[in-house]
Parts: structure tokens; C-alpha cells; sequence
């Protein structure tokens, strides 16, 4: 079927010619006089052509009438002035083909306002709304915006392993993979189960994140960044947790923690103004349901980003005279209400907090001098998040511990043994170099640039505990 997009054909001038459009019925509306106004959307922008029919085609008491929406259309006929409010043409049909007509009486997406909740138990057919419809095209937007900033600026796209041996995070909350028979799995001399006989003739996981791979090869080619699934089996069952969810990770080598935040702060706003250039139909709908949200967006994209220091954030935090949920004190995580205080209403502006405590953050982040100490001599990083209004944490990273004896000690102090890591450690024998990264959770920063209140919202087949439907 020859035919052109509803978005290049509502950007189009009334002429004779004839063009054919399809895509799916949003309304029908038929008056007395013999025509029928169909509201028709395929999806490439988030608003539909009308198609005037009349009862001079030879199918409009037959189909045309009754169609309703949800069905499969194609169009054919020129477009002229509209009549009409909101949009410059519509269709004159000369032909109208119904391709798959939907059952008014079960389907699901009808024309009136349905929950988010509800939607979720109908993901296959949800992007058919504006608003997922618009999600999809900002989440493209965005994608194709990380691969323009990295390609630029001469990153190597890496693709990283799904199936992993390692933890990177260190927090055990792994999916595990096995090719075992699960209700007869062999067993070892002590009961337990064998993982010596499974596929990989070892324990092995989903990842939860490409950046211990990305580091080889960042130690190899310099600049590098990974685009791809992970997945966290955490029992969360919060408007902020998936179990799969996909993430951004440079790698860079000769490169210390400065530059890192440097590079996360240029990143932020790159793909900020770039959703801002090319979704600005999609970004005006999301504002109308959460208003100042493009007022948001433009402020951060035209930033330039605080920087503090993880003691000076706690002493920020403990001078606002707030009652808080969870009362700032060194050695803890910030919270979420403690980045969007400090972003919202201390700083009014984007904030890069530096130097936790080395306690709460994972074993490959380099430790810092004495002189970085906390206000008990206790060690910190060479961490850093980077926190924007509204969300808070959107990236973290650090400067990687280059130093081998350093980084052996941190696994031993955190109850991993450095032998089973032997390949990781390989990169501090053999040319160790400073070296920095950060990641970007992707759901986080569609949710971030549709103001959308759930993660779940923020992809097209969410994955939570107890859901995986589709």
C-alpha cells in the first residue's frame, strides 16, 4: 500500500491530488445529511486527519457508519481546507476500506478517559491513546538522542553481555539463569544444587548492569558506551522500581571525576533540548497534564549544574529546619526528598553531589585521599549523582578504583572473593589507568521529560513483581 504518513499529511497543502492514508479509527461521528466524520491516528504523531465520507461511496451504509474504534482503515481521496477547528485539512474520501474492523462490545480502548491503572492491564493495545502513543515517540526521541551525543564525540558503542557470572552492584538481587530441570536438578555430594551440570557450568545471572564489560573495553578503545536491558529482581513494588529496565553507560577511559560530571552535566542537556526540538506536539500534551513541565525541561536544558559535595548536601539538609520522612545524617543515602529539596527549592537548579561515603556505594568506586575523609575520618568515593527538580537521582556515577590492591581490598571488605573477579582485576595488572563512568536509568529519564507520576508508564510492557502478562 502506497501510502503517507497522517503527520506529513496534516503538514501538507490542499491540493487535487489524491493520497492514501491508514491507520485506526479514534471517533465516528455521522450527521443527518449523509456523512460521516472519522477522526483516523496511525501513530506518527499525536493527532489525527479527518476523513469526510458522504453517501456517494459505494460501501457507506454498509461499513462506513458502523465503524467504531479501534478498526483498521485505509483512506483515499485529496486533502482540502478544513472546515473544521484545530487542525488546516482534512480528507475529501473517495474511497474509505475498512482492513479490520474492532468489536465495539469488547474492545478495550474506548473513546473516553481511561486510568493509567487500568491501561497497564491492556499494554498491547494502550499505545493506541495519545499518551503512550506520545511516550513511544519521546522514548524514541530520546533514544536516538543518546546515540547522536556519544557518536559525536567519537564513543564506541559496545554491547555488553545479558547473561552474566558477576553482581556488578553487589547487592545480590539477581534473576538467575539455568538450563536445570527446576523440579529435578542434580545434586552434589553435599545435597545442594549442581550448577557444575547446567548450561554454563556455573551459576549465572540476568545483568544488572554492562559497565564491568564496558570498562574492558573503555581500557582498550578509550571512549564507550553500552544501551541495553538489565534487570533487578528487588520485590519493589513502587511507582520507581522495574525489574527490567534498559540503561545508558559510558565508559571513559584517562579520565578522572571532574570530567565524568562534566560529561553527565553536557549529556543532561543534550537530550533534553533534543525531545524539546523534535517532540513538541508529544511534550505539549504531557504539559497540559502536568503543567510547567516544558517550562521544566528548558530551565535544566539551559542549566548550568551546581556542584557539592556530599558532606556540604547533609549539612544543607540539616540547617532547612524541615520535618523530614527520613532525617539527613552522614553515612546515609540521600532520599528522594532530600535531592528534590536540594534541586527545587535550596539551589533551584540542577545539583551534581560528589564524595559519599564510601559505605554505602559499590566496591569498584575509587577511594578517595584522607583529605576526602568524613567528619569521623570515615573513607569516601570518588562517587557523584546527578539530581534534577522533580525526579531527583537521574544519573550516578564515579571514578573506577584503578588501583589494584586498593580495589582487591574493597571486594574482601564487602564479602567478595577477588579470584572470582580475576578477569576485572586483569584490567589493574596489565596498563591500569584512571578511568571514570556513569549510568543513566532510561525509564527514569522518560519519566523525568514526560513528568509521567509511574515507571511503569515509562515503557511499553512494564516488569514488576508478580506482572509479566505480555
Amino acid at each position: 500500500m502506497d501510502r503517507m504518513d497522517i503527520r506529513d499529511a496534516l503538514a501538507s497543502e490542499p491540493d487535487e491530488r489524491e493520497i492514501t492514508v491508514a491507520g485506526w479509527v479514534r471517533t465516528l461521528r455521522t450527521s443527518k445529511g449523509g456523512f460521516s466524520f472519522i477522526a483516523l491516528n496511525d501513530g506518527s504523531c499525536s493527532q489525527t486527519l479527518q476523513i469526510v465520507a458522504d453517501n456517494t461511496l459505494g460501501n457507506y451504509d454498509d461499513e462506513i457508519v458502523h465503524l467504531t474504534a479501534g478498526a483498521a482503515v485505509a483512506a483515499t481521496g485529496p486533502l482540502v481546507e478544513s472546515r473544521g477547528r484545530g487542525q488546516r485539512v482534512e480528507m475529501q474520501a473517495r474511497a474509505v476500506r475498512l482492513l479490520g474492523p474492532a468489536d465495539p462490545e469488547t474492545y478495550p480502548i474506548q473513546p473516553k478517559r481511561h486510568s493509567f491503572e487500568y491501561l497497564r492491564t491492556q499494554a498491547h493495545l494502550r499505545p493506541r491513546t495519545r499518551t503512550f502513543a506520545a511516550v513511544a515517540r519521546v522514548r524514541n526521541a530520546l533514544s536516538a538522542a543518546v546515540h547522536d551525543f556519544f557518536q559525536s564525540r567519537g564513543f564506541l558503542w559496545v554491547h555488553t553481555p545479558i547473561i552474566t557470572a558477576s553482581d556488578c552492584e553487589g547487592a545480590g538481587a539477581l534473576f538467575g539463569v539455568t538450563a536445570l530441570d527446576p523440579d529435578a536438578p542434580p545434586r552434589d555430594a553435599s545435597g545442594h544444587v549442581d550448577f557444575a551440570q547446567d548450561f554454563f557450568a556455573r551459576r549465572t545471572y540476568l545483568t544488572v548492569s554492562g559497565q564491568l564489560e564496558a570498562e574492558a573495553y573503555a581500557c582498550a578503545m578509550g571512549k564507550v558506551y553500552t544501551f541495553g536491558p538489565t534487570f533487578r529482581a528487588e520485590n519493589s513494588n513502587t511507582p520507581r522500581h522495574l525489574a527490567e529496565f534498559w540503561m545508558v553507560e559510558p565508559e571513559v577511559a584517562f579520565c578522572d571525576l571532574g570530567e565524568i560530571c562534566d560529561l553527565a552535566e553536557q549529556f543532561c542537556r543534550a537530550i533534553i533540548s533534543a525531545v524539546l526540538d523534535r517532540c513538541g506536539d508529544d511534550l505539549a500534551l504531557f504539559d497540559e497534564r502536568a503543567p510547567g513541565l516544558v517550562d521544566r525541561l528548558r530551565h535544566v536544558a539551559d542549566s548550568d549544574f551546581a556542584r557539592i559535595t556530599y558532606s556540604e548536601a547533609v549539612d544543607i539538609l540539616q540547617a532547612a529546619g524541615r520535618r523530614w520522612d527520613y532525617p539527613p545524617r552522614w553515612g546515609a543515602d540521600l532520599q528522594t526528598e532530600h535531592e528534590r529539596y536540594l534541586t527545587e527549592e535550596h539551589f533551584a537548579q540542577p545539583v551534581v553531589v560528589t564524595h559519599y561515603p564510601a559505605a554505602i556505594k559499590p566496591f569498584y568506586m575509587r577511594l578517595n585521599d584522607a583529605d576526602r575523609a568524613g567528619p569521623g575520618g570515615e573513607p569516601t568515593v570518588a562517587a557523584m549523582d546527578v539530581l534534577l527538580p522533580g525526579v531527583g537521582e537521574l544519573i550516578g556515577g564515579s571514578q573506577r578504583e584503578e588501583r589494584l590492591d586498593a580495589l582487591a581490598g574493597r571486594m574482601r571488605e564487602m564479602g567478595m572473593n577477588p579470584d572470582d573477579s580475576w578477569w576485572y582485576l586483569d584490567l589493574r595488572r596489565y596498563g591500569t589507568c584512571p578511568h571514570a563512568g556513569f549510568g543513566l536509568g532510561f525509564e527514569r529519564a522518560v519519566q523525568f521529560v514526560t513528568g509521567l507520576d509511574n515507571i511503569r508508564d515509562a515503557i511499553g510492557f512494564p516488569r514488576t513483581p508478580r506482572n509479566a502478562e505480555f
